[in-house]
């Protein structure tokens, strides 16, 4: 496999992310777009480190490093939007509007 599939691959999920964020007003779906473009630039990025020094080991620490980061902001951006919808009942972005304040 060479590093263009790679890259190929990486720019459709960041193009699907992308669409997926830019097109809901559901919170949760803006958190899987927001997701789903992470996940294209990490693989971009381990990609292109592995094609480039594949002996070292430091793209693959760094792509783990990122991966875990990752989870622990979806998780407490689940978190707040489940405490969000419990508190106001609110799921939209549009409704969540009227928060600030």
């Amino acid at each position: 496999m060479s590093l263009d599939l790679f890259l190929l691959i990486a720019a459709a999920l960041f193009s699907v992310g992308l669409y997926g964020a830019l097109s809901q007003q559901s919170v949760v779906m803006i958190m899987m777009g927001l997701e789903l473009m992470v996940n294209g630039v990490m693989l971009a990025g381990g990609a292109y480190w592995w094609f480039v020094a594949p002996a070292s080991l430091d793209g693959q620490v760094l792509v783990l490093v990122a991966l875990v980061v990752m989870a622990v902001e979806m998780a407490m951006g689940f978190a707040v939007t489940t405490a969000i919808f419990r508190a106001r009942d609110v799921d939209l972005t549009d409704s969540a509007a009227d928060l600030r304040g």
